[in-house]
């Protein structure tokens, strides 16, 4: 059997946690990495998620604001839940899992939105968002003989052309303004990611994960970016055998603006 990463931004895990359970009992990923959970740390729903079968969990969380969490069918151990820009941001949460032989760091993020002005110099979450990406320079896919790296989270930054509905309009609109992609691109290649996503995947080709809440009919309009990615170290390439967009999330009973994003590996 296939080894399974599953990433979702939830926007508050217990409002949505029916459809968190119909992800599992449907697609059954070995792991699950929810961003925006909502939810501090005494409070977060952890019967449910034993009770469909995920006692290994872990979290990072916060009170009605961001958070990340990481559940897994098998054994997890935290490494790290990181700090940026000196802020108390719930918004990494990095563990240990094994598969295939290898001892997988996985990383989950949740980069902030930055709001609505593009320009750091009169919008402090704008300039939040560009510090916290440069402080992800730190964060290197590190590997080994047997051991590598995955990061994966609502990342908020749509990087490509075809990333975004309209590239040529949203270039002045926070997730896909220059300054943001370039940061973003020379963070990942420095770090030695692999945007998995993108791949075997052409680059004219449209990828989205998130439509607006906003739309008032987001599959006819289509009007969707890619702000949900999964990136690996160079040597789970070869076990890379590719990922599932859950478009119809998006239209399933009280929805998040995200959808998963299923990556599948040739480990067992």
């Amino acid at each position: 059997m296939p080894f399974s990463i599953a990433t979702w931004n939830i926007n508050s895990v217990r409002l949505r946690m029916p459809i968190i359970e119909r992800l599992l009992d449907e697609y059954a990923p070995d792991v699950l990495c929810l961003q925006e959970t909502k939810v501090p740390d005494e409070l977060f729903p952890e019967k449910a998620f034993r009770k469909v079968g995920y006692p290994y969990i872990a979290f990072h969380g916060q009170k009605g604001y961001h958070g990340v969490a990481t559940v897994a069918r098998r054994p997890i151990e935290v490494v790290e839940r990181r700090r940026f820009c000196d802020i108390e941001d719930s918004r990494h949460l990095s563990v240990t899992v094994r598969a295939g032989g290898k001892t997988i760091l996985l990383h989950n993020f949740y980069v902030p939105a930055g709001g609505d002005e593009p320009d750091p110099e009169i919008n402090r979450k704008f300039r939040h968002k560009l510090d916290f990406v440069a402080e992800m320079n730190a964060i290197r896919a590190e590997h080994g003989e047997v051991s590598a790296s995955v990061l994966v989270g609502d990342l908020n930054i749509a990087p490509l052309e075809h990333d975004v509905w309209s590239h040529k309009q949203l270039l002045n609109v926070v997730s896909h303004t220059p300054v943001e992609t370039e940061s973003f691109e020379a963070m990942r290649l420095a770090g030695g990611w692999v945007d998995l996503m993108r791949l075997n995947v052409p680059s004219e080709r449209k990828l989205y994960t998130w439509w607006s809440y906003r739309a008032q009919d987001w599959e006819a309009s289509n009007r969707g970016r890619r702000l949900d990615h999964v990136w690996s170290s160079p040597n789970l390439v070869s076990d890379f055998t590719g990922y599932e967009i859950l478009r119809q999330a998006r239209g399933w009973d009280r929805p998040s603006d995200h959808v998963p994003v299923i990556a599948r590996f040739d480990l067992d």
